[in-house]
């Protein structure tokens, strides 16, 4: 893709160019797929990453900025997604075990366990949407797009201390919140502060 060419695609993705996002899903989804899969052995969990990049890519459209190639943007994304898909299936791991999730020889997980999971993990999701609106944004993309301070400072045109001080603050948000549910939470936030 030509740059010129290129800064006029990204432009309209901005704008929310309907005909060009589906464009670039096309030429890009099929190779992002198997870029993923460099990293995730099930196809489904590769597709799923690429699929996330789109979508947040769609969502947060008039934040976009891409200082290198639209190429090159995707690829980084759809790698730092697919890192912290690992990451989060190994959390997940740590805390089911943590709770006692674990599955018996004939790996059936038992009805009462995957609703204690599943339970769980819609507060902990709920408890993030509740967050001020540019707090929740830097939290998702620190922790779910895997992003550095630095570079969410850039697409969010503010400054890295700004973006330390409102993790600090969202981090201190989600203990306080999830104070008076199990104990395995402390756990949870403590491997989600890590990351």
């Amino acid at each position: 893709m030509a740059k010129e060419t290129e800064k006029l695609t990204v432009l309209a993705l901005k704008n929310g160019d309907k005909q060009v996002f589906e464009s670039v899903f096309r030429e890009f989804y099929g190779p992002l797929c198997t870029h993923s899969r460099r990293f995730l052995v099930d196809a489904g969990d590769a597709e799923e990453v690429v699929q996330e990049v789109f979508f947040k890519m769609w969502e947060r459209r008039d934040m976009l900025v891409i200082s290198t190639s639209l190429s090159a943007y995707l690829y980084k994304a759809v790698t730092n997604h697919a890192l912290n898909f690992i990451r989060y299936q190994k959390m997940a791991r740590q805390y089911q075990e943590y709770i006692g999730f674990n599955t018996s020889e004939d790996d059936q997980i038992s009805a009462h366990d995957t609703l204690l999971h599943n339970d769980l993990e819609t507060k902990f999701g709920a408890i993030v949407k509740t967050m001020p609106e540019r707090r929740r944004i830097i939290f998702e993309m620190s922790r779910i797009e895997g992003l550095k301070y630095h570079e969410i400072a850039t697409k969010l045109n503010i400054s890295a201390k700004t973006v330390e001080i409102q993790m600090s603050k969202a981090l201190e948000f989600m203990r306080d919140k999830l104070r008076d549910y199990l104990p395995a939470w402390a756990m949870l936030i403590m491997v989600i502060s890590q990351f």
